[in-house]
Protein backbone atom coordinates (compact mmCIF):
# COMPACT_ATOMS: atom_id res chain seq x y z
CA UNK A 1 0.00 0.00 0.00
CA UNK A 2 2.04 3.21 1.08
CA UNK A 3 4.94 1.24 0.80
CA UNK A 4 8.49 1.80 -1.51
CA UNK A 5 7.24 -0.26 -4.49
CA UNK A 6 4.74 3.13 -4.96
CA UNK A 7 7.20 5.37 -5.86
CA UNK A 8 7.18 3.31 -9.15
CA UNK A 9 3.69 4.44 -10.16
CA UNK A 10 2.19 8.03 -11.15
CA UNK A 11 -0.61 8.67 -13.11
CA UNK A 12 0.51 12.24 -13.60
CA UNK A 13 0.39 15.92 -13.10
CA UNK A 14 -2.83 15.10 -10.96
CA UNK A 15 -1.79 12.58 -9.16
CA UNK A 16 -1.58 12.94 -5.47
CA UNK A 17 1.35 10.98 -5.49
CA UNK A 18 4.73 13.28 -4.57
CA UNK A 19 6.57 11.83 -7.53
CA UNK A 20 4.40 14.28 -10.09
CA UNK A 21 5.99 16.80 -8.12
CA UNK A 22 9.48 16.29 -6.89
CA UNK A 23 12.49 17.23 -8.91
CA UNK A 24 13.72 14.54 -11.35
CA UNK A 25 17.40 15.51 -11.23
CA UNK A 26 18.27 13.36 -7.84
CA UNK A 27 20.23 10.64 -7.49
CA UNK A 28 21.48 7.59 -5.47
CA UNK A 29 18.99 5.28 -3.64
CA UNK A 30 17.26 8.36 -2.20
CA UNK A 31 15.56 9.99 -5.29
CA UNK A 32 12.39 12.71 -4.14
CA UNK A 33 9.75 10.22 -4.69
CA UNK A 34 11.44 7.12 -3.03
CA UNK A 35 12.05 9.44 0.14
CA UNK A 36 8.45 10.95 0.36
CA UNK A 37 7.69 7.21 0.86
CA UNK A 38 10.31 6.42 3.04
CA UNK A 39 9.32 9.27 5.39
CA UNK A 40 5.17 7.84 4.71
CA UNK A 41 6.63 4.47 6.08
CA UNK A 42 8.32 5.71 8.78
CA UNK A 43 4.89 7.90 9.56
CA UNK A 44 3.00 4.67 9.80
CA UNK A 45 5.85 2.26 11.94
CA UNK A 46 4.81 1.30 15.25
CA UNK A 47 8.35 2.28 16.39
CA UNK A 48 8.68 5.55 13.76
CA UNK A 49 12.45 5.56 13.91
CA UNK A 50 14.91 6.51 10.84
CA UNK A 51 16.97 2.93 11.45
CA UNK A 52 13.81 0.83 11.24
CA UNK A 53 11.83 2.08 8.03
CA UNK A 54 16.22 2.43 6.64
CA UNK A 55 16.09 -1.97 7.68
CA UNK A 56 12.82 -2.44 5.86
CA UNK A 57 14.44 -0.16 2.73
CA UNK A 58 17.38 -2.33 2.56
CA UNK A 59 15.21 -5.50 2.95
CA UNK A 60 13.48 -4.00 0.21
CA UNK A 61 16.25 -3.31 -2.16
CA UNK A 62 18.25 -6.90 -1.48
CA UNK A 63 15.12 -8.56 -2.57
CA UNK A 64 13.63 -6.42 -5.78
CA UNK A 65 17.01 -5.40 -6.91
CA UNK A 66 19.71 -7.60 -5.01
CA UNK A 67 21.30 -4.45 -3.93
CA UNK A 68 22.65 -3.48 -0.67
CA UNK A 69 23.62 -0.38 0.59
CA UNK A 70 24.71 1.44 4.11
CA UNK A 71 22.74 0.89 7.19
CA UNK A 72 23.85 4.03 8.68
CA UNK A 73 20.85 6.56 8.24
CA UNK A 74 23.00 9.91 7.39
CA UNK A 75 22.24 9.70 3.53
CA UNK A 76 18.47 8.62 3.92
CA UNK A 77 18.00 11.96 6.98
CA UNK A 78 20.11 14.30 4.26
CA UNK A 79 17.29 13.14 1.45
CA UNK A 80 14.67 14.06 3.84
CA UNK A 81 16.15 17.55 4.19
CA UNK A 82 16.38 17.50 0.51
CA UNK A 83 12.64 17.17 0.17
CA UNK A 84 11.02 20.50 -0.62
CA UNK A 85 8.26 21.35 2.28
CA UNK A 86 5.46 22.97 -0.41
CA UNK A 87 5.51 20.07 -2.34
CA UNK A 88 4.53 17.63 0.53
CA UNK A 89 2.09 20.42 2.07
CA UNK A 90 0.97 19.98 -1.69
CA UNK A 91 0.07 16.30 -1.32
CA UNK A 92 -1.90 16.65 1.87
CA UNK A 93 -3.97 19.01 -0.33
CA UNK A 94 -4.39 16.69 -2.79
CA UNK A 95 -5.14 13.95 -0.45
CA UNK A 96 -7.65 16.06 1.54
CA UNK A 97 -9.44 16.72 -1.90
CA UNK A 98 -9.55 13.27 -3.12
CA UNK A 99 -11.08 12.24 0.56
CA UNK A 100 -13.77 15.02 0.65
CA UNK A 101 -14.74 14.15 -3.38
CA UNK A 102 -15.47 10.66 -2.08
CA UNK A 103 -17.38 11.90 0.85
CA UNK A 104 -19.80 13.77 -1.28
CA UNK A 105 -22.78 15.66 0.28
CA UNK A 106 -23.17 13.40 2.81
CA UNK A 107 -21.88 13.75 5.68
CA UNK A 108 -24.29 17.10 6.76
CA UNK A 109 -25.62 18.50 9.51
CA UNK A 110 -29.43 20.15 8.96
CA UNK A 111 -28.19 20.69 5.35
CA UNK A 112 -24.66 22.14 6.22
CA UNK A 113 -21.26 21.49 6.37
CA UNK A 114 -19.93 21.57 9.59
CA UNK A 115 -16.13 22.21 10.20
CA UNK A 116 -14.66 21.96 13.94
CA UNK A 117 -12.11 23.66 15.61
CA UNK A 118 -9.38 22.83 17.85
CA UNK A 119 -6.28 23.69 19.81
CA UNK A 120 -3.72 21.25 20.89
CA UNK A 121 0.46 21.56 21.30
CA UNK A 122 3.14 19.53 20.35
CA UNK A 123 6.79 18.34 21.57
CA UNK A 124 10.16 17.75 19.80
CA UNK A 125 14.03 17.06 20.46
CA UNK A 126 15.20 19.95 22.65
CA UNK A 127 17.74 21.06 20.33
CA UNK A 128 18.85 24.26 19.43
CA UNK A 129 17.64 25.26 16.65
CA UNK A 130 14.52 24.12 17.48
CA UNK A 131 14.58 25.88 20.94
CA UNK A 132 15.08 28.90 18.67
CA UNK A 133 11.70 28.33 16.71
CA UNK A 134 9.76 27.23 19.32
CA UNK A 135 10.92 27.67 22.64
CA UNK A 136 9.96 26.26 25.54
CA UNK A 137 7.51 27.44 28.36
CA UNK A 138 9.55 30.22 30.12
CA UNK A 139 8.54 28.77 32.99
CA UNK A 140 10.58 26.14 32.74
CA UNK A 141 14.36 25.98 32.99
CA UNK A 142 16.66 26.13 30.68
CA UNK A 143 18.26 22.43 29.59
CA UNK A 144 14.89 20.79 31.61
CA UNK A 145 12.63 21.15 28.91
CA UNK A 146 11.59 20.93 25.59
CA UNK A 147 10.65 22.95 22.39
CA UNK A 148 6.70 23.25 22.26
CA UNK A 149 4.45 23.92 18.98
CA UNK A 150 0.83 24.89 19.17
CA UNK A 151 -1.17 23.77 16.47
CA UNK A 152 -5.06 24.76 15.51
CA UNK A 153 -6.65 22.09 13.54
CA UNK A 154 -9.90 22.06 11.15
CA UNK A 155 -11.69 19.06 10.52
CA UNK A 156 -14.78 18.09 8.90
CA UNK A 157 -17.33 16.82 11.45
CA UNK A 158 -18.71 14.16 9.29
CA UNK A 159 -15.55 12.23 7.64
CA UNK A 160 -12.91 13.15 10.49
CA UNK A 161 -10.39 14.86 7.86
CA UNK A 162 -8.08 17.28 8.67
CA UNK A 163 -8.74 19.71 6.41
CA UNK A 164 -6.09 22.39 7.38
CA UNK A 165 -3.61 23.49 9.90
CA UNK A 166 -2.06 26.51 11.30
CA UNK A 167 1.12 25.76 13.72
CA UNK A 168 3.01 28.44 15.93
CA UNK A 169 5.43 29.28 18.71
CA UNK A 170 3.58 28.09 22.08
CA UNK A 171 3.28 31.86 23.08
CA UNK A 172 1.15 32.44 20.17
CA UNK A 173 -2.84 32.14 20.99
CA UNK A 174 -4.75 29.84 19.54
CA UNK A 175 -7.46 32.30 18.30
CA UNK A 176 -4.56 34.20 16.31
CA UNK A 177 -3.70 31.00 14.70
CA UNK A 178 -7.40 30.52 14.29
CA UNK A 179 -7.81 33.39 12.40
CA UNK A 180 -4.92 32.04 9.72
CA UNK A 181 -7.22 29.13 9.03
CA UNK A 182 -10.49 31.17 8.00
CA UNK A 183 -9.41 30.87 3.91
CA UNK A 184 -10.95 27.41 4.26
CA UNK A 185 -14.71 28.67 5.49
CA UNK A 186 -16.59 28.58 2.58
CA UNK A 187 -20.18 30.48 2.38
CA UNK A 188 -23.24 27.99 4.28
CA UNK A 189 -20.34 26.39 6.40
CA UNK A 190 -20.95 26.30 9.93
CA UNK A 191 -17.64 26.31 12.94
CA UNK A 192 -17.93 24.50 15.74
CA UNK A 193 -15.49 25.51 18.40
CA UNK A 194 -15.08 25.55 22.29
CA UNK A 195 -14.90 28.33 24.51
CA UNK A 196 -11.64 29.87 23.68
CA UNK A 197 -12.44 30.92 19.99
CA UNK A 198 -15.71 32.64 20.58
CA UNK A 199 -14.95 36.43 20.41
CA UNK A 200 -16.98 39.41 19.15
CA UNK A 201 -14.75 40.55 16.11
CA UNK A 202 -14.68 36.75 15.12
CA UNK A 203 -18.22 36.61 14.91
CA UNK A 204 -18.68 39.33 12.96
CA UNK A 205 -15.82 38.38 10.68
CA UNK A 206 -16.94 34.83 9.97
CA UNK A 207 -20.82 36.35 9.78
CA UNK A 208 -19.17 38.58 6.51
CA UNK A 209 -18.21 34.98 4.88
CA UNK A 210 -21.32 33.90 5.51
CA UNK A 211 -20.00 31.60 7.89
CA UNK A 212 -22.34 30.68 11.18
CA UNK A 213 -20.91 29.59 14.32
CA UNK A 214 -21.47 27.36 17.52
CA UNK A 215 -19.29 28.12 20.26
CA UNK A 216 -19.67 27.63 23.87
CA UNK A 217 -19.96 31.34 25.42
CA UNK A 218 -16.94 32.95 26.75
CA UNK A 219 -16.80 32.95 30.50
CA UNK A 220 -15.78 36.26 31.02
CA UNK A 221 -18.36 37.30 29.32
CA UNK A 222 -21.08 38.95 31.63
CA UNK A 223 -21.65 42.13 30.64
CA UNK A 224 -22.40 44.01 27.54
CA UNK A 225 -25.44 41.69 26.66
CA UNK A 226 -28.93 42.74 26.03
CA UNK A 227 -32.26 40.76 25.94
CA UNK A 228 -34.22 40.73 22.54
CA UNK A 229 -36.49 38.06 22.52
CA UNK A 230 -37.31 34.82 24.08
CA UNK A 231 -37.36 32.07 21.72
CA UNK A 232 -38.48 29.19 24.66
CA UNK A 233 -37.14 27.53 27.62
CA UNK A 234 -33.46 28.32 28.03
CA UNK A 235 -33.13 29.71 24.27
CA UNK A 236 -33.20 33.28 23.22
CA UNK A 237 -31.85 35.68 21.34
CA UNK A 238 -29.58 38.56 22.75
CA UNK A 239 -27.39 41.52 21.48
CA UNK A 240 -23.87 41.80 21.73
CA UNK A 241 -22.34 45.54 22.91
CA UNK A 242 -19.10 46.44 21.64
CA UNK A 243 -16.61 46.72 23.80
CA UNK A 244 -13.75 49.95 23.98
CA UNK A 245 -10.98 47.88 24.00
CA UNK A 246 -9.70 47.06 20.51
CA UNK A 247 -8.43 43.41 19.65
CA UNK A 248 -4.63 43.98 18.93
CA UNK A 249 -5.10 41.84 15.52
CA UNK A 250 -7.09 44.69 14.06
CA UNK A 251 -5.84 48.51 13.76
CA UNK A 252 -8.87 51.25 14.96
CA UNK A 253 -9.85 52.17 11.18
CA UNK A 254 -11.10 48.19 10.75
CA UNK A 255 -12.73 48.44 14.69
CA UNK A 256 -14.11 51.54 14.13
CA UNK A 257 -15.49 50.01 11.22
CA UNK A 258 -17.15 46.68 13.27
CA UNK A 259 -20.88 47.71 14.61
CA UNK A 260 -21.39 48.58 17.99
CA UNK A 261 -23.91 45.70 18.45
CA UNK A 262 -24.49 42.35 17.16
CA UNK A 263 -27.06 39.87 17.18
CA UNK A 264 -26.53 36.34 18.09
CA UNK A 265 -28.82 33.39 19.74
CA UNK A 266 -28.01 32.02 23.27
CA UNK A 267 -28.94 28.25 24.31
CA UNK A 268 -28.85 26.94 27.42
CA UNK A 269 -28.03 23.75 27.80
CA UNK A 270 -28.49 21.57 31.28
CA UNK A 271 -25.84 18.39 31.05
CA UNK A 272 -27.46 16.46 34.41
CA UNK A 273 -25.80 12.66 34.94
CA UNK A 274 -27.09 10.42 37.51
CA UNK A 275 -25.14 10.87 40.29
CA UNK A 276 -22.93 13.90 39.74
CA UNK A 277 -23.72 17.51 40.20
CA UNK A 278 -25.85 19.44 37.16
CA UNK A 279 -23.41 21.30 35.01
CA UNK A 280 -24.94 24.29 32.32
CA UNK A 281 -23.40 24.86 29.35
CA UNK A 282 -24.17 28.39 27.24
CA UNK A 283 -23.73 27.82 23.64
CA UNK A 284 -24.12 31.00 21.35
CA UNK A 285 -24.64 30.60 18.09
CA UNK A 286 -25.43 33.10 14.51
CA UNK A 287 -27.90 30.22 13.73
CA UNK A 288 -31.04 32.56 14.77
CA UNK A 289 -33.88 30.51 13.34
CA UNK A 290 -35.56 28.56 16.08
CA UNK A 291 -37.45 26.50 13.70
CA UNK A 292 -35.08 25.69 10.78
CA UNK A 293 -32.05 24.70 13.72
CA UNK A 294 -33.86 23.71 17.20
CA UNK A 295 -32.15 24.01 20.38
CA UNK A 296 -31.97 20.19 20.57
CA UNK A 297 -30.10 20.33 17.25
CA UNK A 298 -28.06 22.90 18.23
CA UNK A 299 -27.12 20.97 21.89
CA UNK A 300 -26.40 17.39 19.94
CA UNK A 301 -24.01 19.40 17.83
CA UNK A 302 -22.21 20.75 20.15
CA UNK A 303 -22.03 17.85 21.82
CA UNK A 304 -20.18 16.01 18.95
CA UNK A 305 -17.74 18.74 19.40
CA UNK A 306 -15.78 16.68 21.28
CA UNK A 307 -15.28 14.29 17.67
CA UNK A 308 -12.56 17.17 17.45
CA UNK A 309 -10.60 15.79 20.87
CA UNK A 310 -10.58 12.80 19.65
CA UNK A 311 -9.37 13.25 16.40
CA UNK A 312 -6.54 15.11 17.75
CA UNK A 313 -5.53 12.17 19.83
CA UNK A 314 -6.04 9.63 17.04
CA UNK A 315 -3.71 11.69 15.08
CA UNK A 316 -1.01 12.58 18.53
CA UNK A 317 -1.41 9.01 20.20
CA UNK A 318 -2.11 6.27 17.40
CA UNK A 319 -0.03 8.31 14.64
CA UNK A 320 2.46 9.35 17.33
CA UNK A 321 2.60 13.08 16.58
CA UNK A 322 2.35 13.96 20.00
CA UNK A 323 6.37 13.81 20.02
CA UNK A 324 8.33 14.94 16.88
CA UNK A 325 11.40 13.62 16.31
CA UNK A 326 13.25 16.28 13.69
CA UNK A 327 16.36 18.07 15.09
CA UNK A 328 15.70 21.02 12.63
CA UNK A 329 12.75 23.13 12.68
CA UNK A 330 12.33 22.54 8.76
CA UNK A 331 12.33 19.37 8.87
CA UNK A 332 9.74 19.01 11.54
CA UNK A 333 7.48 20.66 9.80
CA UNK A 334 7.81 17.97 7.14
CA UNK A 335 7.48 15.24 9.93
CA UNK A 336 4.10 17.41 11.00
CA UNK A 337 2.56 17.55 7.42
CA UNK A 338 3.90 13.93 7.03
CA UNK A 339 1.47 12.72 9.73
CA UNK A 340 -1.39 14.90 8.56
CA UNK A 341 -0.79 12.91 5.45
CA UNK A 342 -1.03 9.74 6.39
CA UNK A 343 -3.77 10.85 9.15
CA UNK A 344 -6.06 11.62 5.81
CA UNK A 345 -4.85 8.43 4.00
CA UNK A 346 -6.15 6.14 7.26
CA UNK A 347 -9.78 8.52 7.26
CA UNK A 348 -10.06 7.82 3.31
CA UNK A 349 -9.88 4.39 4.18
CA UNK A 350 -12.40 4.23 6.48
CA UNK A 351 -14.77 6.75 4.67
CA UNK A 352 -14.37 4.18 2.40
CA UNK A 353 -15.48 1.20 4.34
CA UNK A 354 -18.06 2.92 5.47
CA UNK A 355 -19.63 3.97 2.03
CA UNK A 356 -19.40 0.08 0.85
CA UNK A 357 -21.08 -1.34 3.97
CA UNK A 358 -23.28 0.97 5.10
CA UNK A 359 -22.31 2.30 8.17
CA UNK A 360 -20.61 5.69 9.13
CA UNK A 361 -17.14 6.37 9.28
CA UNK A 362 -17.43 7.75 13.10
CA UNK A 363 -18.40 4.70 13.79
CA UNK A 364 -15.61 2.76 13.29
CA UNK A 365 -12.31 2.43 15.03
CA UNK A 366 -9.21 4.74 14.04
CA UNK A 367 -6.57 2.41 15.83
CA UNK A 368 -8.08 -0.48 14.29
CA UNK A 369 -7.74 0.61 10.88
CA UNK A 370 -4.10 1.82 11.31
CA UNK A 371 -3.30 -1.73 13.16
CA UNK A 372 -4.94 -3.47 10.38
CA UNK A 373 -2.86 -1.10 7.34
CA UNK A 374 0.55 -1.88 9.40
CA UNK A 375 -0.09 -5.89 9.36
CA UNK A 376 -2.16 -6.09 5.73
CA UNK A 377 0.32 -3.50 3.33
CA UNK A 378 3.48 -6.17 3.27
CA UNK A 379 0.53 -8.81 2.07
CA UNK A 380 -1.00 -6.47 -0.50
CA UNK A 381 2.17 -5.17 -1.90
CA UNK A 382 3.20 -8.33 -2.74
CA UNK A 383 0.02 -10.26 -4.24
CA UNK A 384 -0.64 -9.74 -8.06
CA UNK A 385 -3.16 -7.36 -9.63
CA UNK A 386 -6.40 -9.85 -8.67
CA UNK A 387 -5.56 -11.21 -5.65
CA UNK A 388 -4.62 -7.59 -4.34
CA UNK A 389 -8.05 -6.11 -5.45
CA UNK A 390 -9.49 -9.54 -3.14
CA UNK A 391 -7.61 -8.38 -0.28
CA UNK A 392 -8.35 -4.74 -0.32
CA UNK A 393 -11.97 -6.15 -0.15
CA UNK A 394 -11.48 -8.52 2.64
CA UNK A 395 -9.51 -5.40 4.38
CA UNK A 396 -12.14 -3.17 3.95
CA UNK A 397 -15.10 -6.20 5.49
CA UNK A 398 -12.55 -6.13 8.91
CA UNK A 399 -12.53 -2.29 8.98
CA UNK A 400 -16.48 -1.85 8.68
CA UNK A 401 -16.91 -4.67 11.71
CA UNK A 402 -14.37 -3.15 13.74
CA UNK A 403 -16.87 -0.67 15.31
CA UNK A 404 -16.70 1.20 18.72
CA UNK A 405 -18.52 0.27 21.25
CA UNK A 406 -21.48 2.63 22.29
CA UNK A 407 -20.79 4.14 25.50
CA UNK A 408 -23.24 6.83 26.04
CA UNK A 409 -22.16 9.69 28.84
CA UNK A 410 -19.61 7.30 29.68
CA UNK A 411 -16.66 8.81 32.12
CA UNK A 412 -13.09 8.76 31.31
CA UNK A 413 -10.60 10.62 33.63
CA UNK A 414 -7.25 11.85 32.09
CA UNK A 415 -5.11 9.47 34.88
CA UNK A 416 -2.74 7.04 34.97
CA UNK A 417 -3.32 3.79 37.09
CA UNK A 418 0.14 2.52 36.26
CA UNK A 419 3.21 4.40 38.14
CA UNK A 420 6.07 5.46 36.25
CA UNK A 421 9.01 4.08 37.50
CA UNK A 422 10.51 6.19 40.34
CA UNK A 423 13.63 8.16 38.57
CA UNK A 424 14.43 11.65 39.98
CA UNK A 425 13.39 14.72 38.06
CA UNK A 426 15.28 16.72 35.80
CA UNK A 427 16.08 20.52 37.80
CA UNK A 428 18.87 21.75 36.33
CA UNK A 429 21.19 21.42 32.82
CA UNK A 430 22.43 17.54 32.70
CA UNK A 431 25.90 19.11 32.86
CA UNK A 432 25.16 20.19 36.14
CA UNK A 433 22.54 17.99 37.20
CA UNK A 434 23.54 15.92 40.40
CA UNK A 435 22.13 12.32 40.82
CA UNK A 436 21.95 10.40 43.77
CA UNK A 437 22.39 7.19 43.66
CA UNK A 438 20.15 4.82 45.51
CA UNK A 439 18.13 7.30 46.95
CA UNK A 440 14.86 4.70 47.29
CA UNK A 441 17.00 3.16 50.05
CA UNK A 442 17.70 6.21 52.20
CA UNK A 443 15.25 6.60 54.96
CA UNK A 444 13.88 9.46 57.00
CA UNK A 445 15.60 9.65 60.35
CA UNK A 446 13.20 9.81 63.81
CA UNK A 447 13.23 12.54 65.25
Amino acid sequence: MWTVENSRRCSGPGCPCPKALAPRNASGSFPPSRTFWLFLAQVFSADASCGEVLRKFLVWLAVETGKTASPRTGAYCKARKRLPLNHIEQTHANVREAVSAHAGAGYRWCGRKVKVVDGSSLSMPDTPDNQGRYPQPSTQKVGCGFPVMRIVAVFCLGTGVLIDLAKDALSVHERTLFRRLWHLFEPGDVVLADTGFCSYADFYFLAQQRVDCVMRNHQRRKVGVRNVKKLGKGDRLVLWIKTKVRPKWLDDEQWQAVPDTLHVREVTISVSEPGFRSKTLVVVTTLCDPKRFSKAAIAELYRRRWAAELNLRDIKIALGMDILRCKAPDTVEKELWMHAIAYNLIRALMAKAAHVHGTTPDRLSFKGTLTAVRQWAPYIQRASRQKRRTLMDLLLVLIAKDTLPRRPNRIEPRAKKRRPKNYQLLTDHRSRFKEQPHRNRYTKKLK
